[in-house]
């Protein structure tokens, strides 16, 4: 059991004739020793806590340090892969409008081609049609001088 120092300080040692009674005085000596030991174990151990407790501490801080730098980094890293991620969008969409406009060049130059063809093949075909018409109009009969003027390699008059 540990004495406080106000407890050490009430006690008396007995007194003899010739002044303290020694057995007494003993007693109460070896208390106060027993006591002052307890408490200087007790303050050692806690000494002890308090070093392993500010080597956590160290520790703890360390670790705080490195999971700030960490989660720094990491938010740094995750602003430049979105900023890359951005500028390549970008960039495929740009790619992609440059893209849009040639192939819509190229349709309009496919349906002006087509146009001019189906032109040149209306022109045709109402030709043929101009042609079979009068191929079907009664012809009057050739008469000889016209003959040798139709004849292939003839001269035209």
């Amino acid at each position: 059991m540990a004495l406080t120092p106000v407890e050490i300080r009430h006690m008396t040692p007995g007194r003899s004739l010739f002044g303290y009674n020694a057995g007494a005085t003993e007693r109460l000596l070896d208390e106060i020793a027993s006591s002052f030991e307890d408490v200087w174990r007790e303050r050692a151990d806690l000494a002890d806590k308090i070093e392993t407790l500010e080597a956590d501490l160290v520790r703890y801080k360390e670790l705080e340090n490195l999971l700030r730098t960490t989660l720094i980094s990491a938010e740094r890293a995750s602003a430049e892969l979105k900023e890359q991620a951005r500028r390549e969008a970008e960039l495929i969409l740009t790619e992609a409008h440059a893209e849009a406009r040639a192939v819509q060049r190229e349709a309009l130059s496919e349906n002006e081609r087509l146009a001019r063809e189906s032109r040149v093949i209306r022109e045709r075909l109402q030709a043929a049609l101009s042609a079979v018409d009068v191929a079907e109009q009664p012809a009057e009969p050739a008469k000889p001088a016209d003959i040798d003027k139709t004849w292939p390699g003839a001269e035209a008059a």
